[in-house]
């Protein structure tokens, strides 16, 4: 899966810090930046199809995607 989408996020250029929060607060400012991505589907299907196990995703937070994943699966 190409990656050439991640250029293109509203994320681009700022602290990953930002999109590894360990509150619930750093999950909303993340989430904020995700709201008017251009990309946001692709940055979920990415962090849906490869796992990815941790930090802010398509506007998603960790449980969020753990649930997504469990919803496909059945």
């Amino acid at each position: 899966m190409s990656r050439s989408w991640m250029a293109y996020g509203k994320c681009a250029g700022k602290s990953t810090r930002d999109f590894f929060p360990s509150t619930g607060l750093g999950v909303e400012k993340a989430r904020k930046v995700c709201q008017e991505c251009l990309v946001q589907e692709a940055c979920l299907n990415y962090a849906l199809s490869n796992r990815i196990r941790y930090g802010v995703w398509g506007g998603r937070s960790e449980r969020e995607r753990r649930r997504l994943l469990r919803r496909s699966a059945a």
